[in-house]
Order: C-alpha cells, then structure tokens, then sequence
C-alpha cells in the first residue's frame, strides 16, 4: 500500500464539554465532569449523562433539514461544517468526487422508538415514512454526503465503542489507496436515551452515583463503577500531507498509524490478559514506524469499569517501557459509544497541537493494580512528539490510533 503520510487539516466537534474545537477543548482543560441527572431519564434505574449544552439544531441547520434527520446526524453534521471550514475547504469548489465520508456510528437513530410506540398502538398509517432513512445508521455518512457534496466513497464503519477510531483508520486507508484526495471522517452517536441506558443500566456498567453525578465518572479510581452515557460527534479532515501542502493547507498533526484486532474472547468483558488490546497497540505503533519511547501521551480508553480499565493498563504496561502520561476524556464527557473514538482522536490531536494534556476528572486514589501516571487536577504541558488514542469495544474489537506532531 501506498505510505503517503496522512495530514489531519481540519477538526470539528460538539461534545458535552462544549459545542466546536475552542469550547470543547477549554472545557476538557477546565478538567470539570459534564455529567448529571437528566429529567428525560427519570424513573429509570440510572438517570445520569452526558448532554451537549445549549444545543439547537433548527439555528445551527435549518428546520428543513432538522425535519428529516435524527439528533445524531445532526450533531454529526454541525462537526462536519466545522471541519471543514477550518481545513480551509470549500464544498462549492472542490471535486466531490475525490471527497470521501467515513462515520463511525454504534446504533442509529432513537427515533425509531417513537415510531415502535405506533406500531404497538395499531396506529400504522401515523408511522413517518422517514422513519427508516431518519434512523438508520449509515445515513449519517449519506446526509454529510448530501450536505457539503462529498460524492466519493461514503460509509459508516459499525464496531461498538471504536466505531470512531475505526472510520478514521479506514478513512486513512482509502487516502493511501488512491479512492480519494480528501476523507471526511469521524463518529457521532446520541447514547444517552432512554431505551439504549435502560439496556446499558441492566448490563451493570453504568454508574449509579446520583448523590453527587459530578463525580460519578471515575476512570482508574480504586472506587470506579461504571461510565455515564454521552452524546456528541467528532470529525477530522483527512489529507495526504503533500497534497494539503500543495493548497498551502497547515496540519494540526499527522495520522501515522493504525493497528486494528480483535479479542476474540467474549461478547462484552475484556481479555483479562489484554492480549489483543496489546497487539493493537504494538501495530499502530509498528505502522507508524515509532519508538513506544517516543509516545509522550495516551488518550485512554478509560470507561472507568472495573475490567476495561484494568486490561487497558495491563496492555499499556505491556507495551511501554514505562507507559506515558495518561489523560481519559469520558471522566469529562461521558461515553457516547460510536462517537467517542473519533472525539477523543480529535483531542489527541488537540493535546499534540497544544502540548498539553487535559486532565482526568475525579481520579482521587489510583487503582493500585493499575500504576499508570494519570494526568489530575490541572493540564499537564510539556513536549510531545507523538501520541496514542485507544478505544475499545463489545465484542472484542479493538482498535488504536497513533498521531505525530507537526
């Protein structure tokens, strides 16, 4: 395959910490937990999440576009725009043909809900007609598609908790295989709705703290119980790197590697042995040609349950001579599952364009078992070459992406 390097140009986000790049990143460096009790959750046995403040989508898209597309397109869509935008790209001149779409998306829309209330009721001619293309999961990358005329290669990429980082890895492929010039790629999910933290809650890997949400979140704490769900997207243009110098376009950082495996252990628990979270790792570094030394940070996977986070350290410790400083963004904006691998990518990223390191939330005693050095309390700055975003899923899949600076 082709080796071009891969430039990362542009990024837009809308997480729970704050609504584009400049929000989102003071918010994670404020190192202060999104999480609360939501009314829309009431009654059920867990009633905490993650929301994206302030949000309106008919002001920021349009009620004709709102009409037809479910909250998860939507914020997808607003993370796009800005992306976009700050890759110095204009949609109504470049070659949509040569412009690719990759979301990674963990379920869909939860509208469908809305429409199964009808159905129960016998009242079949009151369900939408939109009700499929509202929810259905690959029309995310369709609708980007539509909207800014992204003609090339358009897919969602489907693995649970690393959808995200899944579709930036194939985004990168598809690059270095010649299929497009530019990929537009990411992960959005709206997780936090009734049904799906119904489901979650029953699984027993959710927090129940609601005496005090804000510290409910609590990633490699010897107390830790669980994660809070979330909603949010995050997109990354990608380029190869000679041609965004070609249009005189900056990067951010460099995609320089990807290394993707599976578990095969077990539908939801992680292999206590990390052997293939290890082997993930171990590959995006090989593919990015980096010394583990010279990774200065790792955005963690860090759901903050007893087992994921206990195998994520396992496989650190495996792979570094002494594993780097260490920061998990969902201690502060929760998990939003397909979403979540491309938002912490983005704030991989960030901490390599920034040498900084957002802090962890609510980690006041280290799981002694775990020994890694956790960045608390305030950012953490220093110099930084290159840095790993880890993410992990049901059903064993693993995925890892490894960024060098600029």
């Amino acid at each position: 395959m082709n080796r071009a390097e891969i430039a990362v140009t542009g990024l837009g986000l809308v997480t729970p910490a704050g609504i584009g790049v400049p929000a989102t990143w003071a918010g994670l460096c404020a190192g202060r937990s999104t999480a609360a009790r939501d009314e829309r959750l009431a009654g059920l046995p867990v009633d905490l999440s993650c929301r994206v403040p302030g949000f309106d989508p008919a002001a920021r898209l349009g009620r004709r576009l709102i009409w037809r597309i479910d909250r998860f397109t939507q914020l997808a869509l607003v993370a796009a725009r800005e992306a976009v935008a700050d890759a110095g790209l204009d949609p109504t001149g470049w070659d949509g043909t040569r412009v690719a779409v990759v979301i990674g998306c963990g379920g869909g829309g939860d509208h469908l809900t809305d429409e199964y209330e009808k159905f129960r009721a016998r009242r079949i001619r009151a369900i939408s007609p939109l009700a499929i293309p509202r929810t259905a999961a690959n029309m995310v990358a369709g609708e980007i598609g539509m909207d800014l005329q992204a003609l090339g290669p358009n897919l969602v990429t489907s693995t649970a908790c690393a959808s995200g980082a899944t579709a930036i890895g194939v985004a990168r492929d598809l690059l270095r295989g010649g299929a497009c010039d530019v990929a537009i790629a990411g992960g959005t999910e709206c997780a936090c709705v009734p049904l799906v933290t119904a489901m979650f809650a029953q699984m027993r890997v959710l927090s129940d703290r609601h005496d005090d949400p804000a510290t409910a979140i609590r990633p490699f704490a010897s107390d830790r119980n669980g994660f809070v769900l979330s909603e949010g997207a995050g997109i990354l243009i990608l380029e190869r790197a000679a041609d965004a110098a070609a249009r005189g376009a900056g990067a951010h950082a460099y995609l320089a590697g990807y290394g993707a495996t599976a578990d095969g252990y077990h539908q939801t628990t992680p292999d206590p042995s990390a052997q293939g979270v290890t082997r993930a790792m171990r590959e995006a570094l090989r593919d990015a040609d980096i010394d583990p030394r010279d990774v200065h940070h790792v955005n963690a996977h860090g759901t903050a349950t007893p087992h994921n986070d206990l195998a994520e350290a396992r496989a650190l410790h495996a792979v570094f001579p002494s594993p780097p400083p260490v920061t998990a963004t969902k201690s502060i904006i929760g998990h939003s599952i397909g979403g979540a691998g491309a938002i912490e990518a983005a704030c991989t990223v960030l901490a390599l364009r920034h040498r900084t390191i957002p802090p962890t939330a609510n980690l006041d005693r280290l799981d002694p078992a775990i020994d890694l050095d956790v960045v608390t309390g305030s950012p953490r700055r220093g110099p930084m070459a290159a840095a790993m975003s880890n993410s992990f899923a049901f059903g064993g899949q693993n995925a890892v992406l490894v960024f060098r600076a600029a």
